[in-house]
């Protein structure tokens, strides 16, 4: 979290020649090497971004808050969302679509929040979807979500690594993020798995 640290860390790596190639993934034009979203978190960020634009600070808190709002939100404003995987059947009426391209998914705070356990960036693309949003699901989903040693599962849950390839669609637009910016409203998206994209010190 200091910048001096973090410059003096990357230093020490260039000088020692420590690195990694590691994949990216890619919505259209867009890379990304954390996450991507369509539906809910993305109408949360897309929410928190215009708080921020109008001065206010996106803390922890205002996320939280954001995700409760939309979240009641959707049992009257219900995503139907198509998800589509190589060599499998589509799966329809997915109420929450997310790309993953490491582990954890992203932070609340300084807390992990984990989907798909053991994701990395050398192995594709991985997916997390709910099939259903009420409470019976999201509340031992969440609990997992947010344990050090977390693996959400259960039978709402579709969970799916090393992926080349993640189509969503949904009948009428939905918000879309991609690594926590907010690209506006698509019916369609392709993720797109990119091997060996990019080579970092470690």
């Amino acid at each position: 979290r200091d910048p001096l640290e973090a410059t003096a860390a990357v230093l020490r790596a260039l000088e020692a020649g420590r690195s990694q190639v590691v994949g990216l993934g890619r919505a259209d034009d867009r890379w990304f090497t954390f996450n991507a979203g369509m539906g809910w978190d993305a109408a949360v960020v897309a929410a928190v971004e215009r708080a921020r634009a109008k001065g206010r600070e996106a803390t922890p808190g205002r996320y939280a808050r954001t995700a409760l709002r939309h979240y009641l939100r959707q049992f009257t404003q219900p995503a139907a969302l198509t998800v589509e995987l190589p060599g499998q059947e589509p799966v329809s009426d997915v109420r929450l679509a997310l790309v993953c391209n490491t582990d954890p998914w992203t932070y609340l705070g300084s807390r992990p929040v984990r989907t798909n356990p053991g994701c990395g960036q050398t192995d594709g693309l991985a997916l997390f979807a709910l099939l259903h949003l009420g409470l019976r699901t999201m509340l031992p989903v969440l609990r997992e979500m947010l344990r050090a040693d977390g693996n959400p599962n259960g039978a709402n849950v579709l969970r799916y690594d090393e992926l080349p390839l993640i189509r969503v669609s949904s009948p009428t637009p939905v918000a879309l993020q991609v690594d926590g910016d907010y690209l506006g409203e698509r019916s369609e998206m392709e993720f797109v798995a990119v091997p060996s994209a990019l080579r970092v010190v470690v």
